[in-house]
C-alpha cells in the first residue's frame, strides 16, 4: 500500500542517524523514532485492536509523535487530544470518538476523563518488544483507503466534529508538498502549530517523509519574541509554517530591530488571512526569504490552494489564496450554480485525492458538505463544499473574501468582515484586529490592539470602505485573545463585547 509509513520507512533507511525531532525535550534520530513507533505498534496489535480509533493524550513531544506513528503501525487511526483543553472538551471528543485505547504518560493519566478505553502508558510501552512479523501481517491487511486520523474541529452545535482523513489523502498531499517545495534532509522546520491542528500535517510529515528535522519550539517562546528568535537561531531553523497571528507577534514588538532569524529561507503561512502589514515587515527585514500563502480547510488534509508571493502589496490589499494544488482541483460556484468567471464571486468547491472521507458519526453533516459535483451529473463524483467565499481574479488566482457563515447583514448589505479588517490593518498603530457583529444592536464592532486612537482609526477606515461598512464601535485591547491554534479567538471576543 502507498502510505505515510512507507514514506517514513524509506526516509529512516536513508537517514537513520539524522535528527528527526529536536527541542527542549532532547534530540532524537530517525532510527530511534522508528524503533519507538514499532514498539508501540506491536504492543497495540498484540492486544487485538485493528482499524479502531485510538487517542493520544500527550503534549507536543517526541513521545506524542512516536505514539501517532505507532498507532498507524498497528493498523488503527489516531486522534491527538489537547492536554491543555478543558476536561469537558476532551470528554466531548472522547464521547464521539469512543477510542479503543488511549496512549498517555503517568504524568497526564490523572487528567484523563473517565472512559471505557484501555489506557497504555508511554513508560511501559518503551519496554515492549518489537514484533516485525506481526507488523508485516498488519500491513498486509491495510489499504490506502483505511483511516489515518480523525481531527476534531469545533462544531456549530458545540459538539466537536471529527474530520476523517485516509492514508491515501495524506499520501497524495505529501506527494504534492515534496514535488512543489522539495523538502529534504536539510530542511529544518520550526514548528508552531499543535499536533491536533491540520496545519501540523505539512511540517511534521513534510519532515518525516523528506529526511528533515522537526523542531518543537517552546509554547511560551511565542509570548517572548527574543526568546523565540534565540530558539530559531539555536536550532538553525530554515523553514517556518505558522499562522499569521504568530508571525505578527514579532512585528508587534518590532523584534527584528534587536535580532533576526539567521537561517530562515522559506516562510509559509495559513489558517487565517495574512495582514499585509505583517508580510511587509518580514519582507523588509528578510528580503531574500521566499514567502507562500497556503489555503485550505481540515477537510482537504491541509491545503487546496497556494500562492507564492511574487510582488509588493499595499496594506489595504489582500494576498491571493492562489491556484489549486496538483490532484486537488478547486472551482467557484455562483449563487445561481454557475462556474464563476473572471471577476465573479461564489463558494469554493474542492475535488480530488486530498479530500476527507467525511465526519465521524455525522451522516447528515457529511451529506451536506460532501456532495455530488453540481457541474456534472453523469457519474458519482464527490466534491467538498468549503463554505469559503472566493473571487476569481484576473491574475488567475482565487481571492479569499471570507466565510459564508461569517457574513454580516447590515443595513441591507452583505458584508465580509475581512474587508473591514484589511482596511483597519492599514491604520498606523493597529497591530492586530478582528471584526465582530452585535446583531441585537445592529452594530459592527472593530476590536484592535495597538496605540491608534479611535478617531484616527475611524478617519482612515472611512477612506477605504463604504459608509455602511464603517464600524459603529471601536474597542481597544492590550492583547487580542488567541485560541489553542494560535488564531484570533472570535468566540471570546463576542463574549466580551456582544451582550
Amino acid at each position: 500500500m502507498d502510505s505515510i509509513l512507507q514514506l517514513f520507512e524509506n526516509t529512516a533507511v536513508r537517514f537513520p542517524e539524522n535528527t528527526v525531532v529536536s527541542g527542549e525535550g532532547g534530540a532524537y534520530t530517525y532510527r530511534e523514532l522508528s524503533e519507538e513507533a514499532k514498539k508501540i505498534g506491536s504492543a497495540i496489535s498484540r492486544r487485538g485492536w485493528f482499524r479502531s480509533p485510538a487517542a493520544v493524550f500527550l503534549p507536543k513531544s517526541f513521545a506524542c509523535i512516536a505514539s501517532m506513528l505507532g498507532i498507524l503501525y498497528s493498523g488503527n487511526y489516531y486522534t491527538v487530544l489537547d492536554t491543555d483543553s478543558p476536561a469537558s472538551r476532551v470528554q466531548n471528543i472522547l464521547d464521539v470518538l469512543e477510542p479503543a485505547v488511549i496512549i498517555t504518560s503517568s504524568e497526564y493519566a490523572a487528567a484523563l476523563p473517565e472512559t471505557g478505553a484501555a489506557v497504555l502508558l508511554t513508560e511501559e510501552l518503551q519496554e515492549e518488544p518489537v514484533d516485525e512479523d506481526r507488523l508485516r501481517k498488519v500491513r498486509s491487511r491495510m489499504t490506502d483507503a483505511d483511516l489515518m486520523y480523525a481531527l476534531f474541529t469545533s462544531g456549530s452545535t458545540g459538539r466537536p466534529k471529527g474530520a476523517l482523513l485516509t492514508h491515501r489523502a495524506v499520501y497524495a498531499y505529501m506527494q504534492w508538498v515534496h514535488e512543489t517545495f522539495s523538502f529534504d534532509e536539510k530542511t529544518v522546520f520550526g514548528s508552531q502549530t499543535p499536533l491536533y491542528f491540520s496545519m501540523s500535517v505539512t511540517d511534521l510529515f513534510g519532515a518525516l517523509t523528506g529526511g528533515g528535522t522537526y523542531v518543537i519550539l517552546e509554547k511560551k517562546a511565542f509570548s517572548f519574541p527574543l526568546m523565540l528568535l534565540e530558539q530559531l537561531n539555536r536550532y538553525r531553523v530554515n523553514t517556518l509554517y505558522w499562522v499569521p497571528s504568530a508571525l505578527g507577534i514579532l512585528c508587534g514588538w518590532d523584534a527584528f530591530v534587536y535580532a533576526k532569524p539567521e537561517y530562515v529561507t522559506r516562510i509559509f503561512f495559513a489558517g487565517e488571512s495574512m495582514p499585509v502589514k505583517y508580510l511587509n515587515y518580514w519582507r523588509k527585514h528578510l528580503p531574500d526569504v521566499s514567502y507562500y500563502n497556503l489555503f485550505g480547510p481540515t477537510e482537504t488534509t491541509d491545503i487546496c490552494l497556494w500562492y507564492s508571493v511574487d510582488r509588493e502589496f499595499g496594506e489595504d490589499e489582500a494576498i491571493p489564496a492562489g491556484i489549486p494544488c496538483t490532484n486537488c482541483d478547486s472551482f467557484v460556484l455562483t449563487e445561481d450554480g454557475r462556474r464563476a468567471e473572471t471577476g465573479e464571486s461564489g463558494e469554493l468547491y474542492v475535488r480530488g485525492s486530498f479530500l476527507a472521507s467525511g465526519y465521524l458519526k455525522e451522516p447528515e453533516k457529511t451529506a451536506a458538505a460532501f456532495v455530488q459535483n453540481p457541474l456534472q451529473q453523469d457519474y458519482p463524483e464527490t466534491v467538498y463544499r468549503t463554505g469559503d467565499l472566493m473571487r476569481v481574479g484576473e491574475d488567475g488566482n482565487l481571492h479569499y473574501l471570507g466565510r459564508k457563515d461569517h457574513q454580516i447583514k447590515h443595513m441591507g448589505y452583505r458584508i465580509e468582515p475581512g474587508e473591514i479588517e484589511r482596511a483597519a490593518m492599514s491604520v498606523p498603530g493597529i497591530n492586530m484586529c478582528a471584526v465582530i457583529y452585535d446583531a441585537r444592536q445592529d452594530t459592527i464592532i472593530l476590536v484592535y490592539q495597538g496605540d491608534a486612537e479611535e478617531k484616527e482609526a475611524d478617519t482612515v477606515i472611512r477612506t477605504l470602505v463604504p459608509e455602511y461598512m464603517v464600524p459603529g464601535r471601536y474597542e481597544k485591547m492590550a492583547v487580542l485573545p488567541l485560541n489553542a491554534n494560535g488564531k484570533t479567538d472570535r468566540k471570546e471576543l463576542k463574549k466580551l463585547f456582544v451582550q
